[in-house]
């Protein structure tokens, strides 16, 4: 594990701040700041940029609502509630992590005004979700898809196109619109908005906050690429700003989407305002200052690295499940290869090979599967594991790992075997189950009930916060248990694309 600071959010926090104020002064004290990526829990940024805070950008909410008042609407599609679409970090659907959002912004002391659900079409899962949002006092509108967008201008500027929309009320200078994902309406809202100010005579205006790609480094810089990679399934890619270097002479990173929509979105805010854009390039409209929080380049350009190999084993698991397409996979061994790098560089890789290979040799398995697992701790030092007819490699991988933090000799064990053999005779003979052996939630639980009586035990569960940030890879795609409670350790996780089961159902 690479502990070395690559990025200072101080020094991005202020940056930033003074960018965002700079721009809300050029609106007549009204802006309406899209915010790309995640606002909390931003776990590829804190990857690619060690050192960053996952949560960085609600301290930087925190310090504007200090100095002016600030409105929050969060924005959802109505066709990924619909399809439930998962967020990958979390194991939970776009809809269960909007209301995440909202308690989560709540504890951060930010109150969520307003959730809007975009491209409304009477979707059952989407009026469900209105329903238990507005039963639990919450302000719901709904958007439907504009009218004319993207090509016909005097369309989408009209009463029948953004003017088909409630508008939302707010009150305060500086209005932040945020989304559990990409497409999840965030700019259509805004320029609706946009519309229905300046109707009423308020002179808004709109920028854009994105994290990645970062503008001010360069187009095949690693952090940018792992922004590629990140979005290969959606088919993003990063470019240069054409308009901007036409504009004012210098290079600037943008990303397809931005560069393919600005034209409409410049000629759309021109329509509403009647004046030409203060806006010459879709870097101009960002306010991104992430580029001048990297202290440390080296540092950053070995963390997206990573990063990338990640997201390749995770598409290649994904369609082994039938979750992406070929494409998507190709798509980043593509970058891989262009970077020179390869799947087995990840140090954790090669070292849970070997312990599958060895469970074999020695015919330790489950259902004649032999899995390794393997931990890179914070020092350095590779812990590893295998399945057995006891329990998961990840759960073998998980107590060897507490063992090795709390000095507990091999030989020990820190669950004896009532507890153990009560709960796979719970699993057999009471719950008509078919895998005996102990999942990592399981085994975690049994930990935790052997600690009440085992002082060595309780101190392994002690140890279980230091496993948080860990490198973990598995030579078998984790079953959900095993899935649940690696989250829940807080470990970055990889895997080969291959079944720990023969099972098509797993229960």
């Amino acid at each position: 594990m690479n502990h070395q600071t690559g990025f200072d959010n101080q020094k991005y926090l202020s940056e930033q701040t003074a960018a965002i104020f700079e721009r809300v002064s050029r609106f007549d004290n009204k802006l309406y700041l899209e915010f790309g990526g995640k606002l909390l829990f931003d776990l590829h940024a804190a990857r690619v940029l060690p050192g960053f805070d996952p949560n960085v950008k609600m301290r930087l909410l925190q310090e504007l609502q200090k100095r002016t008042p600030i409105d929050v609407i969060l924005t959802i599609f109505a066709g990924d509630i619909e399809r439930k679409k998962m967020r990958a970090d979390f194991g939970i659907t776009y809809d269960s992590d909007a209301l995440k959002q909202i308690d989560d912004f709540a504890q951060w002391g930010i109150t969520i005004s307003s959730v809007v659900i975009t491209r409304y079409e009477d979707q059952p899962a989407a009026s469900l979700f209105r329903n238990k949002l507005e039963r639990r006092g919450v302000r719901v509108y709904t958007h439907r898809r504009t009218r004319g967008y993207p090509t016909d201008v005097d369309m989408i500027v009209s009463d029948e196109g953004y003017g088909a929309n409630p508008r939302i009320e707010t009150s305060a200078p500086l209005v932040i619109v945020t989304g559990p994902g990409p497409n999840s309406g965030k700019l259509a809202t805004c320029l609706s908005q946009l519309y229905h100010d300046h109707r009423h005579g308020v002179r808004s205006g709109y920028a854009k906050f994105e994290t990645f790609p970062i503008w001010s480094i360069p187009l095949k810089h690693p952090v940018n690429v792992a922004y590629e990679a990140a979005t290969a399934d959606i088919r993003d890619y990063n470019t240069i700003d054409h308009f901007h270097l036409e504009a004012y002479g210098t290079q600037s990173i943008n990303y397809n989407r931005d560069m393919e929509v600005f034209p409409v979105v410049r000629r759309i805010l021109e329509k509403i305002t009647g004046q030409a854009s203060i806006y010459r390039s879709p870097t101009d409209m960002g306010v991104n200052r992430a580029g001048f929080g990297i202290i440390d380049d080296a540092v950053v350009r070995e963390a997206a690295g990573q990063e990338i190999i990640r997201r390749w084993y995770r598409y290649a698991c994904e369609y082994a499940m039938g979750m992406v397409d070929k494409e998507t996979v190709d798509r980043v061994d593509g970058i891989l290869h262009e970077l020179g790098l390869k799947p087995e560089d990840r140090r954790v890789v090669p070292p849970a090979r070997e312990a599958a290979a060895e469970g074999q040799a020695a015919g330790r398995g489950c259902e004649g599967i032999f899995c390794g697992a393997a931990m890179e701790l914070a020092d350095g030092t590779i812990i590893t594991g295998k399945n057995s007819e006891l329990m998961h490699a990840s759960s073998a991988l998980v107590l060897n790992a507490v063992k090795h933090l709390a000095g507990v000799p091999d030989r020990i064990h820190l669950m004896p075997p009532n507890i153990t053999g009560s709960l796979q005779h719970l699993k057999k003979e009471i719950l008509r189950g078919r895998m005996l052996s102990l999942d990592l939630e399981e085994t975690l639980i049994s930990l935790a009930i052997s600690s009440a009586s085992n002082p060595v035990a309780a101190e392994a569960v002690e140890r279980l916060k230091e496993l948080r940030g860990c490198e973990v890879h598995l030579t078998h795609m984790p079953t959900p248990g095993d899935e649940a409670g690696l989250r829940k350790l807080g470990v970055n996780l990889t895997s080969e694309p291959e079944f720990a089961t023969k099972s098509l159902f797993i229960h």
